[in-house]
């Protein structure tokens, strides 16, 4: 009986032991949070969520890419996903700006960036969606430049330069407005040369179908001339479409009034926005194009996926000491073949460079803003002011209305509140 309860005892403490071992084991590959993690994920929880919630010192990282964390007390993993570039009904995307929000919340997005082609007129419709679900959207564009190469050949190029701005948008609004403007008239002549093209090719296109297509107030692109061919049978889908005429330099392909890069660069930058350069990998001279943007005062590269980091953009990234970013650039074409929203899986260190440098930037635009109605106390600096958000006060307690909105409690500097409360006297005396 006692050798039984002897082995019994050994076969229990030998069991305990094999899965000490396992456990060793399982966890030896998981690594632990260091003190710059923890600041880090701090940062960018505090900036996404509210209330703030901390990350426990002692939990561990599931994966070096990931912002799957233990949070708190309740050993409970939870995600903050960002979204940095997506589109909507306002350019050519699929999806209404607020339908995209509402995908972007079930695919569990808490901060979304919606970069519609040369225009902004989905971010405020993006935002009220996003107040009813709890995201945090920031607004952004995805501006269509031509890069002019400095070599022999004198050659040009697309290159397309994403800008973030903050909750207030940018400041010298017009500026960029303007430049937009531009690039969408010059949208309509391009597609109206490409269906030109097109029926030199025995492919005529009506163009009151196209511009349908495109919808009301959105310039035409070739995506929208391409979805035409698709109605008419002149092709399968719209890859074929791209490939076979729709291409750059392809047999119905057509320049529109693009502004140089580097100068586009300089823009975003003076209206207080973050510029980024996007999917590199469609470039044909990528080098030239980086290294280029670098000195115009590009801040980040698109490196990462939906399927991992291109390491050749990721070296340069390194070599310029450029910012790397990612998104999806979910289109909501239904297609198996397109990252969804979300599925870009960005390290905690890159979100948490990306606000370093974007915080302050954004900040000073703030401050431009204000100081420019505090000078300039009239209607149209007001409407600009509060251009992205629903405010329905336009007395004292709008400025406070928008701070909130705008910025979280740690950004409020005293300079800011000073700026505020000189805009909410002239509110006052308006009133």
């Amino acid at each position: 009986m006692a050798d039984s309860n002897h082995n019994n005892q050994d076969g229990t403490g030998q069991r305990r032991s094999t899965t000490t071992k396992k456990k060793k084991k399982k966890n030896r590959g998981r690594k632990r949070v260091t003190i710059e993690q923890i600041i880090a994920l701090n940062e960018v929880y505090d900036w996404a969520f509210s209330p703030k919630q901390t990350i426990s010192v002692s939990a561990p990282v599931p994966t070096d890419d990931g912002f799957s964390m233990t949070i708190g007390d309740k050993e409970k993993e939870k995600k903050v996903v960002f979204e940095f570039h997506s589109h909507s009904t306002c350019s050519d995307g699929y999806l209404s700006p607020s339908a995209l929000v509402d995908r972007a919340h079930r695919k569990g997005v808490k901060v979304l960036a919606l970069t519609d082609h040369d225009t902004m007129a989905g971010v405020s419709e993006a935002l009220e969606a996003a107040q009813r679900v709890g995201m945090r959207i920031i607004p952004g564009v995805e501006i269509s430049t031509m890069f002019q190469h400095g070599d022999k050949s004198g050659s040009e190029e697309p290159v397309h330069i994403l800008a973030y701005y903050s909750g207030c948008g940018p400041s010298q609004s017009d500026r960029l407005e303007k430049c937009l403007s531009d690039i969408r008239d010059g949208r309509y002549h391009r597609a109206k040369s490409m269906l030109k093209k097109l029926n030199n090719l025995k492919m005529p296109l009506e163009w009151e179908n196209v511009v349908k297509i495109a919808g009301d107030g959105v310039a035409p692109g070739r995506v929208h001339v391409a979805r035409a061919m698709v109605n008419a049978g002149y092709v399968e889908n719209l890859k074929e479409a791209f490939d076979r005429y729709l291409h750059d330099d392809g047999p119905a392909y057509a320049k529109g009034s693009e502004p140089p890069t580097e100068e586009t660069v300089k823009l975003i930058q003076q209206t207080g926005g973050v510029a980024v350069l996007a999917h590199p990998w469609s470039l044909n001279n990528h080098t030239a194009i980086i290294s280029a943007l670098k000195t115009a005062g590009i801040h980040a590269v698109e490196v990462y996926k939906n399927d991992g980091k291109m390491d050749v953009f990721s070296n340069m990234c390194d070599k310029y000491e450029l910012i790397k970013l990612g998104g999806s650039d979910y289109h909501g074409k239904n297609t198996n073949g397109e990252a969804d929203l979300g599925s870009v899986t960005l390290p905690v260190s890159t979100v948490f460079k990306f606000l370093s440098v974007a915080r302050p930037i954004w900040s000073n635009s703030i401050k431009d803003t204000l100081t420019n109605f505090t000078n300039e106390p009239t209607n149209a600096n007001l409407e600009k002011m509060t251009k992205f958000g629903k405010f329905k006060s336009r007395d004292k307690s709008l400025m406070d209305s928008c701070l909130c909105y705008w910025l979280s409690k740690d950004e409020i500097t005293d300079e800011i509140k000073e700026l505020s409360l000189k805009c909410s006297k002239i509110l006052v005396n308006k009133n």
